[in-house]
């Protein structure tokens, strides 16, 4: 069979590719909501954004104001009492869910993005260019995560940006490594050479034909480094080299009632078990996924 016969087959085979690849991810979602980790994951991870998007328009006082005692015990009109400065900690607690959430959604977006750019490059374009980009990674790898964070933080100041584009960027090594192992078992194969065949350009051959048969780790990579991210950036405001008070955050929130702990605890609890929980929740739905995507998918697990 000539080149251009194989190439016309693998056209006509990839004309009905989009409704192949709807029913097979509603066939993993539903693989993955059968799990009961799947399904606790997903509870969890919803009420938790819920609280995070939602909660200010809940909330019965200004986060900011002063308008009881310092470390007032819960009870009257303040549900869960007064922090270390004398503020309303449910109010608190219901806006400073966004800020970590949003923060942490956006450096996994940049860290995906850019992770998933460079392993597929350096899974198709070989060579020199995947020795190149996967040294770089190295590079990268070498340092904890955490420890790069805070010394650019340290060196250009608290600023949300900053915060952001650092978590982000140490996430990207980790993701090229992985979708560049998942690409290198689908480069080989002959709907890519059919499309170069063609002459398709290789962004087209990439992000058109590579990206699609990565999908189903990248999102699997995609909730680990949300997990991650959440963690990180909780970390950096606690550590006061994050968002600044008056700002309510949740880790801002445990950094500034720390002290009080003993005393009146809720305003260190509740964004914990927050954090606890979202983290949860989404390794959870992570691993849900991931074990669908391979076949395992008791009800039972």
């Amino acid at each position: 069979m000539s080149v251009e016969a194989v190439a016309t087959d693998e056209a006509a085979q990839l004309a009905g590719a989009p409704s192949i690849r709807s029913r097979q991810w509603l066939v993993l979602l539903k693989a993955t909501l059968r799990q009961t980790r799947g399904k606790i994951g997903l509870t969890l991870t919803i009420v938790i954004v819920g609280i995070a998007l939602l909660g200010p328009l809940f909330a019965p006082h200004n986060p900011d104001a002063f308008i009881a005692f310092p470390n007032l015990a819960p009870g009257g009109h303040l549900l869960f009492g007064a922090d270390a400065l004398g503020r309303d900690v449910w109010s608190r607690f219901l806006h400073g869910g966004w800020t970590v959430l949003s923060m942490s959604l956006a450096a996994t977006l940049i860290g995906v993005g850019l992770g998933l750019v460079v392993g597929l490059s350096a899974a198709y374009l070989a060579g020199w260019t995947d020795e190149v980009l996967m040294r770089i990674a190295d590079v990268f790898m070498a340092f904890p995560q955490i420890v790069l964070a805070l010394l650019l933080v340290t060196a250009f100041g608290p600023k949300v940006y900053l915060i952001v584009l650092c978590v982000g960027i140490s996430h990207a090594p980790r993701v090229a490594r992985v979708i560049r192992g998942a690409a290198q078992q689908v480069v080989e194969r002959d709907f890519i050479k059919a499309a170069e065949a063609v002459g398709e350009p290789r962004r087209r051959v990439i992000f058109g034909e590579l990206l699609p048969n990565v999908i189903s780790p990248l999102l699997v990579e995609f909730g680990l480094r949300l997990t991650y991210s959440i963690g990180l950036i909780a970390g950096i405001n606690f550590l006061g080299l994050g968002l600044q008070p008056p700002q309510a955050d949740w880790g801002l929130m445990i950094q500034e009632n720390r002290l009080s702990l003993t005393v009146q605890p809720m305003g260190v609890l509740l964004p914990i078990i927050a954090i606890a929980l979202l983290t949860i929740g989404t390794n959870l739905l992570t691993d849900a996924f991931a074990r669908a995507a391979i076949g395992i998918d008791r009800g039972g697990d």
